[in-house]
């Protein structure tokens, strides 16, 4: 029998119970042998839904279980930092929910800790996993819509007035790595760093604050090499966009709104000429991004396969962040 990876995983967070725990339970290579949380109660029905079987109130008596290989942390952005590192100690692979940290030192170190200890690190970047996301890259990096000068890309959605107002949320707070960029930004600045296959060069931005000080509303444009440019939105007060395009001097290709989570649904995107209007339709059966995700991640603990998304990834992404919201502060074109 093929072996199977041991996962542990950290907190009840809603991204665990609904897309990355039944992902686990139904891969091929891998089970939820722990779970921990600090309110045992509250997650009595992810642990009876999920049938699993060793439950910690403590994300230490988690990291002291010796029969875990791997360990997935959705928890708040500035808690990624220290239990990653945490669980790079006790000798466990970490699958980090995105951002990998809240800036490119925190990740750099990340990286660091996992090579020196010879374990894996990978940031939950679901959406490269997704069939349709492979056959675009091949498509763009094929040549079919020629030489790649914009990416687009919006992720936003609008939260609760209420909850706006009040601020009682991590994404709302500062201390606990909030804000619109880091937390559907970093889709946005990696899909277009994919698809130019290419650091940017400059970034410009714009945002409106929440009154805690996170951005909660912004507008950003990166300048790449050989004339590349991309521009990106992430919001928490605008309408759903969850989209991006890939234009080409050949052609484009478009998505709609479900470029990053498009679920089990068939998803779809158009590819259109240079002089067309209207473009083909292109539809890839439904697929579960987070099972290929947690499958991939699991063959490579496996030693079947190197990851496509190493560390070093992230880094890169995350200093373009860290560039992109000191322009929005300060209003200057940063020059990476």
């Amino acid at each position: 029998m093929t072996k199977q990876v041991k996962w542990g995983v950290l907190g009840n967070a809603e991204i665990a119970r609904v897309c990355v725990i039944p992902a686990i339970q139904k891969s091929r290579n891998g089970m939820v042998h722990g779970f921990a949380t600090r309110s045992p109660k509250n997650a009595r029905q992810t642990v009876t839904d999920n049938n699993i079987h060793h439950v910690y109130s403590t994300y230490d008596d988690l990291l002291a279980d010796q029969d875990i290989d791997a360990v997935y942390i959705p928890l708040p952005n500035h808690l990624h930092h220290p239990w990653t590192l945490k669980a790079l100690q006790a000798g466990k692979h970490v699958l980090c929910e995105k951002p990998l940290a809240c800036d490119e030192a925190e990740a750099q170190e990340m990286v660091d800790a996992a090579a020196a200890a010879g374990l894996l690190l990978m940031e939950g970047m679901m959406y490269r996993f997704h069939p349709r996301s492979q056959s675009i890259k091949q498509t763009v990096t094929k040549g079919e819509i020629g030489r790649v000068s914009l990416v687009r890309s919006a992720f936003c959605y609008k939260m609760d007035e209420e909850l706006l107002a009040s601020g009682n949320n991590a994404r709302l707070k500062p201390e606990m790595g909030g804000g619109a960029l880091l937390d559907v930004g970093c889709y946005s600045v990696s899909v277009a760093r994919w698809y130019m296959g290419a650091e940017p060069t400059e970034l410009q931005a714009q945002a409106v604050y929440h009154s805690s000080g996170v951005d909660m509303h912004l507008v950003a444009s990166l300048r790449f090499p050989e004339n590349g440019l991309a521009t990106l939105e992430a919001s928490f007060i605008s309408s759903m966009q969850q989209t991006y395009s890939v234009v080409g001097s050949e052609g484009a290709i478009e998505l709609p709104h479900d470029a990053f989570i498009p679920w089990e649904k068939d998803a779809v995107f158009s590819m259109r000429g240079k002089d067309q209007e209207v473009g083909k339709k292109h539809v890839t059966p439904g697929a579960d991004e987070y099972l290929l995700m947690v499958e991939h991640f699991s063959d490579a603990v496996l030693a079947k396969t190197e990851l496509t998304m190493p560390p070093e990834e992230s880094i890169r992404n995350m200093r373009v962040l860290d560039g992109l919201a000191k322009a929005a502060k300060t209003g200057e074109t940063i020059k990476l």
